[in-house]
């Protein structure tokens, strides 16, 4: 029952990658991270696809061998945070603890992102 289920996780993951890579705010390698990881755990096959693809492959094995984020991946992943959370302000017209709540929560995202070290990807 366990293998199934990771594998259908990690379709799901392929799925929202796959989307993340047309949306431009939707992050796409942290869900192919994450559908390597259950398919290492479900289909050894589906995991290979992954790793030996061009494009999302080197970016997987970069954090899977170094916690590696390229720096292209982490300005555009910033950048997005900063957009997302003024969109949200004009938007969503937040009170100020709200707003502060959410420019924390963003700020320990962008946080963990710059400090993870950069591999070339």
């Amino acid at each position: 029952m366990r293998r199934p289920a990771l594998k259908a996780l990690g379709l799901l993951f392929v799925v929202i990658g796959l989307i993340g890579a047309v949306l431009p705010l939707l992050p796409t390698t942290i869900f192919f991270v994450l559908a390597a990881a259950c398919f290492a755990r479900s289909s050894p096959d589906l995991e290979r696809r992954i790793m030996d693809h061009p494009r999302v492959g080197p970016m997987v094995m970069a954090w899977r061998e170094h916690g590696a984020i390229p720096l292209r991946a982490k300005a555009v992943a910033v950048a997005g945070m900063t957009f997302g959370f003024l969109t949200f302000l004009w938007t969503a017209r937040p009170g100020p603890a709200t707003a502060l709540v959410v420019l924390l929560g963003l700020i320990g995202c962008a946080a963990f992102v710059i400090t993870r070290p950069s591999g070339a990807a």
